[in-house]
């Protein structure tokens, strides 16, 4: 005996809604925790102290004193940015600048961003961060006295980490506190980068879960996304075209053709 309309689709529905069902609970529990969560948690912002600010009466050399010196030792094409930075109560100059022309054959060749710290009262560079000043300004930022309870010093990453595509090498400052927050500090630029704690790596996680992105997490357009967009779509639609073939008239209007 051959199996009507009515059998297929409703079979097609159920085994969609299966497929389905798991990945609508976790864009569900997503939704819920990040429409329910404080963003300043999120971000640690309710433990960061401001960066300490500078006297006024400080003595500065020209930044161009600063780049003729780094022109020393290194070619600077272009110059991303040249900032004015506090590190432990000492003004410097953060210089970010790229290596980008490099002709040869009539062809332009990518180069090397570059990061450098230099004294701004006397112009003199100076080395990345030791583990001992990265240390320092983290307990100087964070909001309250805990122990460290570890230092680590990354020179990479993956697609997973929490300091994902940010600056390195950094050290990962952990304190013993209830949210286990991580301080990162870039040791070439000499500034706090990220606060991470636990509430926002079960944000992270969500995310990840919400994204379908299990390469990288941040990319909202990779392929599962798209194909689990779709077959959420036609779940929807046969589940009304489910409905109709099953109501009263949808059945008679069935029988009529």
């Amino acid at each position: 005996m051959a199996k009507s309309k009515h059998y297929y689709i409703r079979k097609s529905h159920r085994w969609l809604g299966v497929l389905l069902g798991i990945q609508f609970l976790m864009w569900t529990i997503g939704g819920l925790y990040f429409s329910w969560s404080n963003m300043d948690e999120v971000h640690g912002d309710f433990q960061k102290k401001n960066a300490p600010l500078l006297s006024s009466n400080i003595s500065l050399v020209s930044p161009t004193v600063v780049l003729d010196t780094i022109k020393k030792v290194h070619r600077i094409d272009s110059v991303v940015s040249i900032q004015l930075i506090e590190i432990l109560g000492k003004p410097y100059y953060q210089v970010r600048f790229v290596n980008t022309i490099h002709k040869a054959d009539n062809h332009e060749h990518n180069g090397e961003s570059m990061n450098h710290l230099a004294d701004a009262e006397t112009g003199q560079l100076r080395g990345p961060l030791s583990k001992e000043e990265a240390l320092e300004i983290a307990k100087i930022r964070f909001n309250g006295e805990p122990k460290v309870k570890s230092v680590e010093y990354l020179t990479h990453t993956n697609n997973h980490h929490e300091y994902r595509e940010n600056p390195l090498p950094a050290y990962a400052v952990t304190f013993e506190h209830p949210t286990k927050t991580t301080v990162y500090i870039s040791s070439e630029l000499g500034t706090v980068q990220k606060f991470r704690n636990d509430k926002w790596r079960i944000f992270d996680f969500l995310w990840m879960m919400h994204t379908m992105d299990y390469e990288g997490r941040d990319n909202f357009g990779n392929t599962l996304l798209r194909i689990f967009s779709i077959f959420g779509l036609v779940t929807v639609l046969s589940g009304f075209v489910l409905f109709f073939i099953s109501s009263k008239w949808g059945r008679n209007g069935l029988r009529n053709q």
